[in-house]
């Protein structure tokens, strides 16, 4: 819906225009929950080093790009183009790349959080060779869903309670089902306050988000 030139919504208008909308915007409206309570938990608890992003999206033909940066249609139908596969070597060369260059700029008390899939190669099996011990992942999301997991971030965001991590060396990635959270409804001035926070991207360990 958004790649088709006739689409009117702000999104679509304004990713066709000469200022483009950015990485996160795009990929919110492409995921919904997922990806928006991703951004708002990476942004909530990044605490990047000085002059290095704290959030980061896997891209399928870019590698590991600033949330913040800004894209246009042509960006979009290019990542439309290529499947996320570890195997595909126009996905896994530029994260590759991406990777070796973070590593080197963190220090070594660093760690990198993956809030992507875990129960699958396509992040962990390109992100660890680099990573290694370094790459974590929220060890609440063992048996949860896309949506859940978001849905835990966003809520997480909202009360500023950061969730523990784990190595994913080693990890048991696929587990029990936990149970279903709880329904809950944010009142004005919570959406208000995690709005604020996804735009400004305050706070946390540099996290490698998708």
């Amino acid at each position: 819906m958004i790649l088709s030139s006739r689409a009117q919504f702000d999104l679509a208008k304004k990713i066709r225009g000469k200022s483009g909308a950015t990485i996160a915007e795009v990929f919110t409206f492409l995921s919904g929950l997922y990806f928006r309570g991703k951004f708002a938990y990476a942004t909530a608890f990044a605490r990047p080093v000085r002059g290095t992003p704290g959030v980061f999206v896997i891209t399928p033909t870019r590698g590991l790009v600033d949330a913040g940066t800004r894209i246009h249609l042509d960006d979009l139908r290019e990542f439309a183009a290529v499947d996320i596969h570890e195997d595909d070597r126009r996905y896994r060369l530029p994260i590759e790349r991406d990777a070796r260059v973070l590593v080197n700029k963190l220090p070594v008390e660093s760690d990198v959080i993956l809030l992507g899939s875990i129960a699958t190669g396509k992040y962990i099996d390109v992100l660890i060779e680099t990573f290694r011990e370094r790459l974590r992942f929220p060890a609440d999301f063992v048996g949860r869903g896309d949506m859940s997991r978001g849905g835990l971030m966003l809520r997480c965001a909202v009360d500023r309670q950061e969730l523990a991590y784990i190595a994913v060396a080693g990890a048991i990635v696929n587990g029990k089902r936990p149970p279903k959270l709880a329904p809950r409804r944010y009142a004005g001035k919570e959406r208000q306050s995690a709005a604020g926070r996804i735009g400004r991207g305050e706070l946390g360990q540099p996290s490698v988000s998708k």
